[in-house]
């Protein structure tokens, strides 16, 4: 998967367009009884990408719900101890992404919103197994927001998944057609935490999921 990956990154890099691989349709689901019991869903996973603040949010609807709340870029680095740039700079980028695959895949939390890190998407085997205890929900930023939020070296200090010459932009584009096979639900994020809670909350509550 790893290998297929990074030439698909390369891919993209060099021909400036997303080429039409397998696994990357942009199919929307609907939301089944798939990962939920009798007192509602299981697990929220959140989705997106990095800078969407999908942690911010995740605690925040965590309380509100009264659920946990897990931070799997926390979750890795604790388990591998080492932070996620250095792990990065140990294992350089397909063997950052096997490590957070074997995570994804192996998860198994109840009652939990799930901030992922923003390449879990890339992983069919980690997404499947989220999704099939909890709904999943993309936290789709806008590209110009993304930019000003991983300016001045954040890409770096963050331990952004993605080789070091793409874009900012060009990591969305590569990406977003992931987000969105994967997500059951999806949240403009154009206003502050407090509204993009509301609006995840009511999203749940209108697909009778809250």
């Amino acid at each position: 998967m790893s290998a297929e990956l990074l030439l698909y990154y390369r891919e993209y890099k060099d021909n400036n367009k997303l080429t039409n691989r397998a696994g990357c349709g942009t199919l929307y689901r609907r939301i089944s009884d798939d990962g939920m019991e009798a007192g509602g869903v299981k697990n929220i996973v959140l989705i997106g990408m990095p800078g969407t603040g999908k942690s911010t949010v995740g605690v925040i609807l965590a309380k509100r719900l009264g659920y946990d709340f897990l931070d799997t870029d926390i979750l890795l680095a604790r388990r591998e101890g080492h932070t996620l740039p250095e792990l990065l700079a140990a294992y350089g980028l397909e063997g950052f992404l096997q490590r957070e695959e074997a995570m994804g895949r192996e998860l198994r939390r109840d009652g939990t919103v799930i901030a992922t890190g923003g390449s879990m998407v890339l992983s069919a085997a980690a997404m499947e197994n989220l999704r099939r205890d909890g709904v999943v929900v993309w936290l789709q930023t806008p590209v110009s927001v993304l930019e000003a939020r991983l300016a001045n070296h954040s890409r770096e200090d963050r331990g952004v998944a993605a080789p070091a010459d793409m874009t900012v932009g060009e990591i969305y584009a590569m990406r977003e057609p992931y987000y969105k096979k994967y997500a059951d639900l999806t949240i403009p994020c154009r206003d502050g935490v407090d509204q993009v809670v509301a609006a995840v909350r009511e999203a749940l509550r209108n697909e009778d999921l809250q």
